[in-house]
């Protein structure tokens, strides 16, 4: 008999390296799902062998057919089924598609459950040393040395720990690029992470600037906040509020966003200060 699971879309996390990372709730929900998005079936099918399951039905969800996946996935939960949305590891919607899948469920009525667990950016941070909070997480960096910059330059000047994808073939120019921006901070590159040959070296950025050394594996990299003095409560908390008004919505849910990443700021302190900036 089914389990009551029904008409729900989980976000599931999958293991990034160790297949022993995976939970009990996790295989449930693979096992019993009516059908996985994957972003790679070829990987998840992989990923289920090595899991040692045979799981639902498997269909690929990318960037290029994400709007067309959407009401399918609509007209499966209408009918009671059960989605599970995969990445090819560690958490989706982190540097996966899904956002606009999950918002779209949710708009509907649809549950939408967390199914937590493996995640790069949080694993690489719990053991780097550095700063934990606050921290923002970029992503992939762009393959183009000007966009590179551009993404971190509104970083420069903020308190902040920055976590962020790599490819090793560009590791030592995006550090470069970000020793210039950023001066002298602590650089952790994390790689091969919960696998056999994981790794985590702490430098100073400069030295990872002029790195020759060759990283094999998926790297994560974390950058410690300014060494040096930085900008005071105030500044930075208008920094960070101008940053969440260009991601947009309305204002409480601007102040509430800028809450998640100061200490020390409340809600309502930072709606007030947000009305001061028009």
């Amino acid at each position: 008999m089914k389990t009551p699971l029904t008409s729900r879309l989980y976000v599931a996390a999958t293991p990034i390296g160790n297949p022993g990372d995976a939970s009990s709730r996790l295989l449930e929900v693979l096992t019993t799902a009516d059908l996985i998005l994957a972003e790679d079936t070829r990987r998840a099918s992989g990923l289920f062998r090595r899991l040692g399951i045979s799981a639902g039905p498997v269909k690929s969800f990318h960037d290029h057919n994400e709007e067309g996946r959407i009401e399918q996935v609509l007209a499966a939960l209408s009918q009671g089924q059960t989605v599970a949305l995969i990445s090819d590891a560690g958490t989706p919607l982190l540097s996966d598609p899904g956002y606009r899948l999950v918002r779209a469920c949710r708009e509907h009525g649809y549950r939408v459950s967390p199914l937590p667990g493996p995640s790069a950016p949080v694993a690489a941070l719990s053991v780097c040393g550095l700063p934990p909070y606050p921290f923002a997480f970029l992503g992939f960096m762009p393959r183009k040395a000007g966009a590179v910059r551009e993404a971190l330059a509104p970083y420069a000047r903020l308190a902040l720990t920055l976590i962020f994808f790599e490819r090793k073939d560009r590791l030592a120019a995006t550090l470069g690029l970000a020793h210039e921006l950023f001066g002298e901070r602590e650089c952790a590159v994390a790689r091969e992470l919960t696998k056999d040959y994981e790794e985590i070296l702490v430098r100073p950025l400069s030295e990872w600037a002029g790195c020759k050394e060759e990283l094999l594996g998926e790297i994560t990299v974390v950058i410690g906040p300014p060494i040096g003095p930085c900008l005071d409560p105030e500044d930075l908390a208008l920094a960070v509020l101008n940053e969440e008004r260009v991601v947009g919505g309305r204002p409480r849910e601007v102040a509430r966003r800028a809450a998640t990443r100061l200490q020390g700021w409340t809600v309502k302190a930072l709606y007030e200060r947000l009305k001061t900036l028009g």
